[in-house]
């Protein structure tokens, strides 16, 4: 299984790099964790956000694999639980799935992104630094593994 987190934003801070590195070599062999990072437009005077979230859509929809199964994050987007997702991880795992997540840049994902999702979640009502997702969402998905393997990483 391959799952791919498609990024708008660049240079993160360490911390967030390592914390990602972390979890990511925790995972499974079978577990193909890639974070892909777009270039966020560059925001000017005379622009607005939809322009900006279009310019980002171009270079999102760019990056997704064919076929892949799209998850777009948007805090209007249904919340899951990690057994939840622990359930789905084991459903896209059997079926050797191709898995992309989105994290819209600083004005979110575009209508044309979130239309274009099989699903839309949302990990919080508030909103949260795109760095802090890239690390709730690995140990997240860690998380899921570890359910679907009994491991005691995760307590109810």
């Amino acid at each position: 299984m391959q799952i791919d987190l498609i990024a708008v934003g660049k240079r993160m801070p360490a911390w967030i790099e390592n914390a990602v590195k972390e979890y990511s070599k925790r995972l499974p062999k079978n577990i193909q964790y890639k974070i892909i990072e777009i270039t966020p437009a560059i925001r000017g005077k005379n622009n607005n956000a939809d322009n900006y979230k279009q310019k980002e859509q171009e270079n999102i929809e760019a990056a997704l694999s064919p076929k892949s199964i799209i998850i777009a994050l948007d805090e209007r987007g249904k919340s899951i639980s990690s057994q939840q997702l622990a359930d789905q991880l084991q459903t896209w795992n059997d079926e050797q799935q191709h898995i992309s997540i989105i994290i819209g840049g600083a004005d979110g994902l575009s209508d044309g992104i979130k239309k274009k999702a099989n699903q839309m979640w949302s990990l919080s009502k508030m909103t949260l630094p795109h760095g802090l997702v890239r690390v709730m969402l690995v140990e997240q998905i860690y998380r899921a593994w570890t359910i679907t393997q009994n491991h005691p990483y995760h307590r109810e």
